[in-house]
């Protein structure tokens, strides 16, 4: 382990950690590929050093931990009255050995296949066994830790209680808890397929008006070219994932942002960001 640095802010003593000797399969011990977990160590300014550890795993998949930025409000002000926060970089994302396209170029991996053996390695049982590396390596073989576990943190919080209980003293959700009570996938999209259909009555009860206005802009969609700032193509179906907003209960959010969908030049209404038609 190697500290990189170390700050004080917000009230909040902040310091980096990298470990950079990780197995990339634990299941294998004979395989010798490491990869690099980045976690930052977060304790109240004036609190023991020696408070019990809650490592807390982010929401995603693909996303890394939160940066600490608004010092110690929000949930980091009640955990830090208590506790030793340990944020960590999942596997693949932050600064924990990062994926993505240049990680990922042809001339690490050349071939689709190879890309998917490696990529095998980064999903929530790996994330789980990082978290049981560091805690032996932290904390010591029998110490145990609090694990809080947000979205998809929580999806991986309950592969921990499947694969190392023993490394836990509690196990703390936070809007992601995988379903447990059902035989396989297809019955969770058969309820997911009625809420679905729950929330787009409710919105269109609620924005009738935006009957027509979300049909012109998929036909528009279909029948037209409309690139993203990444370059990207924004394709109707690809539109429908503004659905996702539902879910969290936004309606008021994809109203307002279909308001400004279309733009109104002289003589023509096109989508916002798109070009005249040729």
């Amino acid at each position: 382990m190697s500290m990189e640095s170390s700050c004080v802010s917000g009230g909040l003593v902040m310091s980096d950690h990298y470990f950079n000797d990780v197995p990339l399969d634990h299941t294998d011990p004979r395989n010798p590929q490491r990869i690099t977990l980045y976690t930052r160590r977060v304790i109240g300014v004036g609190k023991p050093p020696d408070l019990p550890w809650l490592l807390f795993l982010q929401g995603g998949p693909g996303y890394p931990a939160p940066r600490p930025e608004g010092g110690r409000c929000g949930w980091l002000r009640r955990a830090t009255d208590e506790f030793q926060v340990l944020l960590l970089d999942q596997r693949g994302t932050g600064l924990s050995t990062p994926l993505n396209s240049q990680t990922m170029a042809a001339e690490f991996f050349p071939t689709p296949e190879d890309q998917a053996s490696y990529l095998a390695h980064f999903r929530a049982d790996s994330i789980v066994r990082d978290c049981e590396w560091l805690r032996r390596r932290m904390l010591g073989e029998h110490v145990k830790w609090t694990v809080l576990g947000q979205s998809f943190g929580g999806f991986c919080l309950a592969t921990y209680l499947s694969i190392a209980p023993q490394g836990l003293q509690a196990a703390i959700f936070t809007g992601g808890l995988p379903p447990l009570t059902v035989a396989n996938p297809d019955d969770v999209y058969r309820r997911t397929f009625r809420k679905v259909v729950e929330h787009n009555k409710a919105y269109y009860a609620r924005f009738p008006q935006d009957v027509e206005r979300v049909r012109e802009l998929v036909d528009y969609l279909d029948g037209h070219q409309v690139m993203l700032p990444n370059g990207s193509r924004l394709t109707s179906r690809r539109f429908r994932q503004a659905g996702l907003h539902f879910g969290l209960g936004a309606l008021d959010r994809v109203h307002f942002m279909l308001e400004t969908a279309f733009v109104t030049l002289p003589g023509s209404a096109l989508p916002a960001g798109s070009t005249l038609p040729s």
